[in-house]
């Protein structure tokens, strides 16, 4: 079975809402084997949600929409749907009641907008919304179905969850999909894909790959689809860990994981504890890593050296080695490194220095230049990366690659 998903509203096409619906309605349809072929947003118009529905039944089993169920004259679903399919409307007594009792307890005086919200098309299954006052309608036709529910996140996971789903499942049987991400770092996606070509060539036609490029991490990500959950998860298992013989070094975690919170179990695991000294990052390796609950435990605190006097005063950092390198160094870096191991008494440190831009570059050490260094209290290793032009993805990139090196200097 598949499916596509519609999601009704000018509010969504003009950005002043983000659609929220349509990620979560296709994680709980792949939650069930129902593949999701497409999702579209469209406009409150007639011609635009008929249009679209014409397309969507000519390839998907299931076509569901959100929005334009409201009591208002600019929310016309419910009249396309019903001259699409047929029918006249009716008055459906339980929803009426409902939205009685819904408004009246709060305190607000039912008009006759608001009764209106009771009328269905004779041709649909009305779906009962007991977060709302707009009920949900279900149709088929021709081994096609249609399901029409309210814009409104709230009362569309109600609606899913009490009805759609659990029918949905019923029709779908024992077919199942499985995703699974592989979360990197270090290389570029094009260098990952060179690693892993042989990998990839042979998946099975079944199980297909998908890369996820950010600043944060390079994601890869596998979607398997078969009739049975136990050996579709054990083909998935044994498929990443034919990839860590590819790019073990690289692979950091998985799904939900971030490199802030697999840095943290293994500083759990060996009862170690960290510092930060921060330039260019300005807070935002230790803001990462104290986003994670517990992490008091081994994160002793960071000192936010972003002028010349702290990393002198606070970080011990020879004025000579400033004056000589300039601050964006492998020496001062690697001085910042080890004075917070020293001046905070932990394990490892994790520091950062360079030009985060969009000013402030030379020919020299140009816009993106930043020098990263870990330290342990016997060693530190230090590498200069070159990250581009914009402020925000320099600082980002410079955290997750300094998290990174950490990661990989414990390990080693």
């Amino acid at each position: 079975m598949n499916a596509s998903i519609i999601n009704i509203g000018d509010e969504l096409l003009i950005g002043q809402v983000i659609n929220t619906n349509a990620s979560k309605m296709a994680a709980m349809l792949n939650s069930i084997g129902v593949w999701v072929n497409e999702i579209t947003t469209i406009a409150d118009k007639e011609m635009e949600i008929r249009h679209a529905l014409d397309y969507a039944l000519l390839k998907s089993d299931v076509v569901l929409l959100t929005g334009g169920l409201g009591p208002t004259k600019d929310d016309i679903t419910k009249k396309v749907l019903l001259k699409y399919f047929g029918g006249t409307m009716i008055e459906d007594a339980e929803v009426l009641e409902h939205v009685h009792k819904l408004l009246e307890g709060r305190g607000i005086k039912v008009g006759e907008l608001n009764t209106a919200q009771a009328l269905v098309p004779s041709s649909c299954k009305v779906l009962f919304n007991k977060r709302g006052t707009a009920p949900g309608m279900w149709f088929e036709q021709d081994d096609k179905i249609v399901v029409s529910m309210p814009g409104v996140p709230f009362e569309m996971e109600g609606i899913m969850e009490k009805d759609v789903i659990p029918a949905l499942q019923q029709s779908n049987g024992n077919q199942v999909i499985i995703h699974k991400t592989v979360l990197t770092q270090g290389l570029p996606e094009s260098m990952l894909a060179e690693r892993i070509e042989e990998w990839e060539s042979k998946l099975p036609e079944y199980i297909s790959l998908a890369y996820l490029p950010s600043p944060m991490a390079v994601r890869l990500r596998l979607s398997g689809k078969g009739k049975n959950n136990e050996d579709l998860q054990k083909e998935i298992e044994k498929l990443i860990n034919e990839l860590h013989t590819y790019i073990g070094d690289y692979i950091f975690g998985y799904d939900d994981d971030t490199l802030a919170s697999v840095i943290g179990e293994m500083m759990i695991e060996r009862n170690t504890t960290l510092a930060t000294a921060e330039s260019c990052t300005g807070g935002n390796i230790g803001h990462q890593l104290t986003m994670i609950p517990g992490s008091s435990a081994y994160f002793k605190g960071g000192i936010i050296a972003y002028s010349n006097e702290v990393k002198q005063q606070q970080l011990q950092v020879d004025p000579d080695l400033i004056e000589k390198h300039g601050a964006v160094s492998q020496e001062v870096v690697e001085a910042m490194a080890k004075g917070a191991v020293k001046v905070l008494g932990t394990d490892f440190a994790v520091a950062t220095s360079g030009i985060a831009g969009p000013d402030g570059g030379t020919e020299e050490k140009p816009v993106g230049t930043v020098w990263i260094a870990v330290a342990s209290k016997e060693a530190v290793f230090s590498k200069k990366y070159q990250f581009g032009k914009n402020r925000e993805r320099n600082i980002t990139r410079s955290t997750q690659t300094g998290l990174n090196m950490l990661r990989r200097w414990i390990l080693k």
